[in-house]
């Protein structure tokens, strides 16, 4: 599926490797669409850090950290999914942000903290690549620690508490192809990958551009997908017994964070 470094998480399919194709294709639990359960979601504890001082934006837990102005244009970036980053003090509690790949909007981002300090609200409007429907989300996070002196309002290490989305980047489908899958999301993401470990290209995506898919069992599978080469999430997908629910354990790799999802077949 999509790779959980933007919103969420990665997940895959398996197969018996004595069967045939056909037969393959039936009985595989990883078949059909399945819709992610935001409400069961539990996030890693691990703060997001960033603040914005004297004219500039800091985002501490992004690898690379990214320090740019935040005077609301366009200033490179690397090593993201994204070329050009813009930050703006919209008003004393809230921040803006546009990120750009090749001069288009991928996304759009409105941070609000509470009266209090000690809440964020993000709002995020995601452009896919190949669909004209914009992906959108809205997390709320805590304060974590003390609130920072003599920086901008939503400045602070914010550890992440829910987070709800449209319902296209809740849902991905499956399709055996005996010896690997197909997945295919509302927002145009597909890639179609053999578990044998080999990396296979990724189409529609602006977080990831190559897949690989490894079998553990009957039920679970585990992919790893990589942007440039570089390994950026890491998931492990298990199949209930009854075949109706799916756990995903994410790693993204980029920020050291590790999810646990529930997706439920439709």
């Amino acid at each position: 599926m999509k790779s959980t470094s933007q919103l969420f998480v990665c997940v895959m399919l398996s197969a018996s490797a004595l069967c045939t194709a056909s037969v393959c294709q039936a009985q595989s639990p990883f078949d059909g669409t399945w819709r992610i359960d935001m409400s069961q979601a539990k996030f890693s504890p691990k703060p997001i850090a960033f603040y914005v001082s004297q004219g500039w934006y800091h985002c501490e837990s992004c690898s690379p950290v990214i320090t740019v102005p935040a005077d609301g244009q366009d200033h490179a970036v690397t090593g993201q999914s994204y070329d050009t980053l813009s930050v703006n003090v919209s008003d004393p509690h809230t921040l803006t942000s546009i990120a750009k790949k090749d001069g288009k909007v991928i996304s759009e981002q409105t941070r609000t903290v509470s009266a209090n300090g000690k809440t964020l609200t993000v709002k995020s409007t995601s452009h896919p690549m190949n669909s004209d429907k914009p992906v959108t989300s809205q997390a709320t996070a805590k304060l974590v620690g003390i609130a920072p002196a003599g920086v901008h309002a939503t400045s602070g290490n914010w550890q992440l508490l829910n987070v709800t989305a449209s319902e296209n980047n809740l849902l991905f489908t499956y399709k055996s192809t005996g010896d690997g899958l197909t997945m295919t999301d509302p927002t145009g993401d597909t890639y179609t990958a053999k578990f044998d470990g080999a990396d296979y290209p990724v189409k529609g995506a602006y977080g990831y551009d190559a897949v690989s898919l490894k079998r553990i069992n009957d039920h679970s599978i585990e992919e790893t997908d990589k942007r440039g080469g570089k390994v950026i999430d890491v998931s492990t997908s298990t199949v209930s017994a009854d075949g109706k629910s799916m756990t995903i354990v994410d790693t993204d790799k980029v920020s050291d964070r590790t999810s646990t999802f529930t997706a439920k077949k439709q």
